[in-house]
């Protein structure tokens, strides 16, 4: 069975690539508190949009789905799961919820993740909630002739249970002694995660909880503000790319993780540059703008057609009345055009 040391990361020579993005993502988080303590009321309405788009994403890449308002009514704990979907999209929000309020009190410890497993899966009928897999599972993909090809075979059941004691007693040494960075550290445990596979159902979404809590414990709090699973559902390919390419020769101990911690570090750097900005605060600018001039200022940004509802995400802190006054006060001005009606309206900037 695969053996797993991460010490051997700090013996890695990195590329200007890796310790750019390094560098760029401790200047985003030095700057985060300062960020965290200016802005409260743009912060909170950030936190609401994040967790509804990372319940949506991280769920949509697995296949599952329903709609814009039954997913909002989900998030917000006003109704009941119809359908199995629903219960995966319940379970994913209440474990999602659990990590951001108590990530400092949930060890990367195999009992845990089989209790986030167990909650991710609460509300189905399936037995193997809260346990690792008992049959051996697969990656593959559907050629177009309709033949099926295995891309990727994770471990057998049978060596699951010691995989993942050993991965997360490495994790816990390394970062212990600080011998990696825990931007390095963090997605060479994911890979190695994903190629142990060690559950019968949910494993990617358990991947990008697992990369919250863990980011979260070291500091990087960006994912409880931008969502990092829409950032990886918009990049889905990219990032499907660079798992085929880091998991080649991995049963022989041989395999490369540097293109799957280039894309990870590359989707951090992004959303703490999507914070930035939708906090308005690069520069350092603290004069208070109106919903107008921040509306504004968005679409003079923006390349090709938004909707209200992106508006309202990119303008945190300001209510939909405000960001509708200020849509339809554009559009009267003639900055803005207006394309379709009712809930396929769009705007474009002129």
């Amino acid at each position: 069975m695969r053996t797993f040391d991460y010490k051997k990361i700090a013996e890695y020579s990195w590329d200007n690539e890796v310790l750019s993005y390094v560098a760029k993502i401790h200047e985003c988080k030095g700057r985060q508190e300062l960020y965290l303590k200016q802005r409260p009321a743009e912060l909170e309405r950030l936190v609401e949009i994040a967790k509804i788009q990372s319940t949506e994403s991280s769920n949509r890449i697995e296949g599952i789905i329903t709609t814009n308002a039954r997913l909002k009514q989900l998030v917000e704990d006003k109704t009941t799961p119809r359908n199995r979907d629903e219960m995966e999209i319940l379970g994913y929000r209440n474990v999602l919820n659990l990590i951001h309020e108590n990530y400092a009190y949930i060890p990367v410890e195999p009992g845990y993740i089989l209790q986030l497993h167990r909650d991710l899966l609460k509300y189905t009928n399936l037995t193997y909630r809260g346990h690792f897999k008992t049959t051996p599972n697969e990656i593959d993909m559907t050629l177009p002739s309709g033949e099926r090809h295995v891309l990727f075979r994770p471990l057998e059941p049978y060596e699951t249970p010691g995989a993942v004691e050993a991965l997360c007693c490495t994790y816990q040494d390394v970062l212990h002694r600080e011998l990696v960075d825990p931007l390095l550290l963090i997605p060479c445990f994911i890979l190695d995660f994903l190629c142990i596979h060690p559950f019968n159902d949910g494993n990617g979404r358990m991947s990008r909880l697992l990369t919250l809590l863990m980011l979260y414990q070291n500091g990087y709090v960006v994912g409880q503000y931008i969502s990092i699973e829409k950032a990886i559902a918009e990049t889905k390919d990219e990032y499907y790319a660079a798992l085929a390419q880091a998991d080649q020769h991995w049963h022989e101990e041989e395999n490369d993780p540097t293109p799957f911690i280039k894309y990870m570090l590359a989707v951090i750097c992004s959303c703490y540059q999507d914070f930035e900005q939708r906090v308005d605060l690069v520069g350092g600018g603290q004069k208070r703008v109106t919903a107008y001039e921040r509306v504004r200022s968005y679409a003079m940004e923006r390349l090709g057609a938004f909707t209200k509802q992106e508006a309202a995400e990119a303008c945190p802190g300001f209510g939909t009345s405000s960001i509708e006054s200020a849509l339809k006060k554009l559009t009267e001005e003639g900055v803005l055009k207006r394309i379709g009606a009712g809930r396929k309206t769009q705007y474009v900037r002129r």
